[in-house]
This record gives structure tokens, C-alpha cells and sequence, in this order.
């Protein structure tokens, strides 16, 4: 496990904090996809340039890239060895998402791009309820599919805390 992308069914998976702690462990660099896509207040970065900006990630020698963004799955993919997947239940990435908030209510947090401070509104809820299955069989095949890529590709799936407890260990 040299380069290693963590994926989540949701906002509020918890992909921030497990690459924070899996980065710790290992003694590898994490790159937050949030704080290259977005600049001070919440305006979206320029497409090609927050693609250039993976594609000089993945360059390195170690890193863990943490982030879901569709889009430019392939520039991780083609260079990972590790693809870790967080699949808790909805209710779940619900209340961590609105604990999140709450934590950091006007506040920038450090997975984030500085100006960007912690907000919550009806539609970003709206959004976590409504694609939360189709995410989910999305990210199941993409780890298949991932581990289809060559014999040195290995695909980690996590289900429930106690897992992911397990695995940082």
C-alpha cells in the first residue's frame, strides 16, 4: 500500500478522518480532493485545473488521495494500488454529516480549502438521501473492477466502524 485512494458512499462516511489516521499510521502524505476543488468561498476550481492538480499527486512515490469526485476517478485509478472503500450505513453518514456541521459551524475545516467555512442546507441533505444507492452499487463495482486492473491492485471494502477500527490497527 503505496498510493491508496479512499472513497465513501456519502458525505459523512468518514473518509476524511480515516485517511487523516491511516496517513498517521503509515507515515504517508493525504491529499484532501475537497481543498484542490474548491477555492474561498465555495466557488468550484476550473475543471482541467483541478484534474492537472491529481495528476501531479499521483506522481509521487507515497500518498493517500481522499475524495470521491467521479469525474476524475481514472487519474487516481490508473496509478493506485489501493483502492479503500467506506460503506456505512445511511443513517450514519446522515448524523456525521449534520455532526460535522454542527462542530464546525462557520468554521473552515482542515480537510477543506481555506475560506471555505462549514455549511448545511436542505439540498446538500437532499443530495446524501437521494444518490446513496446508486453511490453504493457505483463504488462496489468500481472496487471490482479495480482489483480486475493487475495482480499488484488490491480493493479494501468497510462496512461498519468496527471495521474501520480494525483496519487503521
Amino acid at each position: 500500500m503505496k498510493k491508496i485512494i479512499v472513497c465513501g458512499v456519502s458525505a459523512g462516511a468518514g473518509k476524511s478522518t480515516f485517511a487523516r489516521k491511516l496517513g498517521e499510521k503509515l507515515e504517508m502524505p493525504v491529499h484532501h480532493l475537497d481543498s484542490y476543488y474548491w477555492k474561498a468561498g465555495w466557488v468550484e476550481r476550473d475543471t482541467e485545473e483541478f484534474r492537472d492538480k491529481q495528476r501531479q499527486l499521483v506522481q509521487g512515490d507515497s500518498w493517500i488521495i481522499e475524495g470521491n469526485y467521479a469525474s476524475s476517478m481514472e487519474i487516481r485509478l490508473a496509478e493506485a494500488d489501493t483502492f479503500i472503500y467506506l460503506e456505512l450505513p445511511l443513517r450514519v453518514c446522515l448524523y456525521r454529516a449534520l455532526k460535522r456541521w454542527v462542530l464546525h459551524y462557520g468554521k473552515t475545516r482542515p480537510d477543506m480549502a481555506e475560506g471555505c467555512p462549514e455549511k448545511m442546507d436542505k439540498e446538500f441533505l437532499k443530495f446524501i438521501i437521494t444518490t446513496y444507492a446508486d453511490r453504493k452499487i457505483e463504488m462496489r463495482q468500481r472496487a471490482k473492477d479495480f482489483v480486475g486492473r493487475g495482480p499488484d491492485r488490491q480493493s479494501v471494502i468497510l462496512q461498519t466502524q468496527k471495521q474501520i477500527d480494525g483496519f487503521l490497527k
